[in-house]
C-alpha cells in the first residue's frame, strides 16, 4: 500500500470565488488516521487557510460532518485506509449554504429547532416536596435511542426531501420531538403535534430512509418519523370520533 494519498478538497472563499473549486493535497496514508487527521495535516503543514469545523475528535460534538466521496460522515470516525489508494474527495455537507471551504451555514436548522420544543414541557408541576420525577428503566428505554442525537446534520445532508424543499422541518428535529413525546415526564406532545402535523412537518417525509443510514449514533430518525405519523393519525381519528371538546 502506498504511503501517501491524494485528498481532493473543496475550496471556496466568497470574496474571491464565484463558485466552489477543488484543490488536491498529498497527505500521509497511515492506518490509524481518519479523514480529520488528513485535514489537520493540510492545515498544519500545507495550507493554513483551509477552513473546516471540528472539536472533540470523539464522535460526540457532531461538528466535523462533511461529504466524503458523496456520503455524509463524521470525519473523525472515517478512516483514510477505507478509501485507499484514493484520491479521496472531501466536500462540505450537501443541502446547506457554504460559508467558506468546508464550513456550512446551519442557522436554518438552529432557527427551526425551537419550533418542536425539544425540552421537557410541564403544564402542571408537582410540588417540590413530592420529590423527583422518577422513571423506570422501561420508561427510559422508550425514548433513549432518540436522545442520542448530536445535531451533526448528516441526516439533513442525506435527506432528499430537505434537499428539494428547505421548508421541510427535517429528520433530526422530528426525532427530537419524538424523544420528548415519549418521555414520561413530558406534557407537551399535543403542542408539538400541532406544529408537526402540517405538510412541512411529518407528512413531508416520503420515508426514503437515508437519514437513518447516515446517522452515526443509530438514532433512526426515519423510524421516529414513521412512529410519529402513526400517533398523528390516531389522534386525528380520535378527534373525529370524539368531536370537539
Amino acid at each position: 500500500m502506498a504511503d501517501t494519498m491524494t485528498m481532493r478538497v473543496t475550496r471556496y472563499e466568497p470574496d474571491l470565488d464565484h463558485e466552489p473549486r477543488t484543490q488536491d493535497f498529498s497527505i500521509p496514508l497511515r492506518d490509524n488516521w481518519v479523514v480529520l487527521d488528513g485535514l489537520n495535516y493540510i492545515k498544519d503543514q500545507l495550507d493554513g487557510t483551509l477552513s473546516y469545523r471540528w472539536s472533540c475528535r470523539m464522535g460526540i460534538c457532531g461538528s466535523c460532518g462533511m461529504m466524503v466521496d458523496d456520503e455524509p460522515v463524521l470525519t473523525c470516525a472515517t478512516f483514510l485506509v477505507d478509501y485507499a489508494p484514493g484520491p479521496i474527495r472531501v466536500e462540505p455537507l450537501a443541502n446547506f449554504p457554504v460559508v467558506r471551504d468546508l464550513v456550512v451555514d446551519i442557522s436554518d436548522f438552529i432557527e427551526r429547532l425551537p419550533r418542536v420544543s425539544p425540552w421537557l414541557v410541564r403544564h402542571e408541576d408537582e410540588p417540590v416536596d413530592d420529590g423527583e420525577y422518577l422513571q423506570t428503566p422501561g420508561e427510559l428505554a422508550e425514548y433513549e435511542q432518540y436522545s442520542m442525537c448530536i445535531n451533526c446534520m448528516l441526516c439533513y445532508s442525506a435527506c432528499p426531501v430537505y434537499g428539494l424543499d428547505p421548508g421541510f422541518i427535517g429528520p433530526a428535529a422530528i426525532a427530537l420531538a419524538q424523544r420528548y413525546n415519549l418521555d414520561s415526564r413530558d406534557q407537551g406532545a399535543a403542542d408539538r403535534l400541532d406544529v408537526l402535523i402540517h405538510p412541512d412537518g411529518l407528512w413531508g417525509c416520503t420515508f426514503v430512509g437515508e437519514c437513518t443510514t447516515a446517522c452515526p449514533k443509530d438514532v433512526d430518525p426515519a423510524g421516529a418519523i414513521q412512529r410519529y405519523k402513526l400517533t398523528a393519525a390516531i389522534e386525528t381519528l380520535k378527534s373525529y370520533v370524539e368531536g370537539p371538546s
